[in-house]
């Protein structure tokens, strides 16, 4: 499917992002700029839901790396996700864009349960549906996450926005030479250990026929030029 013929989609941000320039945490102005890339997508009429990482608060799998058990990490690792997407609502809010952040560990105070049904209505009403907590079990990464939620909101595409440009055959920060790819297949993908996302996540997608779009969203205006189908990207496909 074309990308401008793509009538709903899930943005997958990683919480790197949300850093901008800093070390750690949260940059409320680069999260400024980040929703109105967003908001600018919305406004060509796409129904939009978004998943954020949360590596720029704490990962599951670096805090299991230092001796943490894995499942209390990930545990911890899905709080973080939930102050990333409550910190994209409120920017989302301030540009007059109404969201609802919907959590797979319950916490009633801050955000909705994940349900489907609600979620779909939502996206009906002209919402942007901001999923938090991964899957809501640990040993799964918040792409799995992403890929889950865009199976089960029938998303025309999940939009990877990373700190690079497309995928490369081999890291581009490492190897000067790298070449990226303009398409590459699933199984590609999973065969050379391309790290576009895990491989349960990648696995998911392919099964599901959802394609993949890894792209930069540090680069201002990138994501509005990859939906017109101009920017630089990388799109996994059968």
């Amino acid at each position: 499917m074309p990308l401008s013929t793509m009538k709903r989609v899930l943005l997958k941000l990683s919480g790197e992002v949300l850093m901008g320039d800093q070390q750690f945490g949260i940059d409320p102005a680069f999260v400024m700029e980040l929703a109105k890339e967003v908001k600018t997508a919305k406004e060509t009429g796409l129904e939009i839901c978004l998943v954020i990482g949360g590596g720029n608060i704490f990962r599951g799998m670096a805090g299991a790396a230092q001796g943490m058990d894995r499942a209390q990490a990930d545990y911890m690792g899905m709080l973080a996700t939930v102050m990333n997407a409550l910190a994209m609502q409120s920017a989302l809010e301030q540009l007059g864009v109404q969201t609802r952040v919907q959590s797979a560990v319950q916490m009633d105070q801050v955000c909705e349960p994940v349900i489907r049904r609600r979620a779909e209505r939502h996206l009906e009403k002209g919402r942007i549906v901001i999923f938090a907590a991964g899957v809501g079990a640990p040993y799964f990464t918040t792409d799995s996450g992403a890929a889950l939620r865009a199976a089960e909101m029938n998303c025309d595409a999940l939009l990877k926005g990373t700190s690079v440009d497309g995928v490369y055959d081999s890291d581009p920060k490492k190897n000067a030479g790298a070449t990226r790819f303009e398409t590459v297949s699933y199984g590609k993908v999973l065969a050379d250990d391309l790290k576009v996302m895990d491989a349960s996540a990648v696995a998911l997608c392919r099964d599901n026929n959802i394609p993949i779009v890894v792209f930069s969203i540090r680069e201002k205006g990138n994501l509005a030029r990859v939906l017109s189908g101009e920017g630089v990207q990388t799109i996994v496909k059968n």
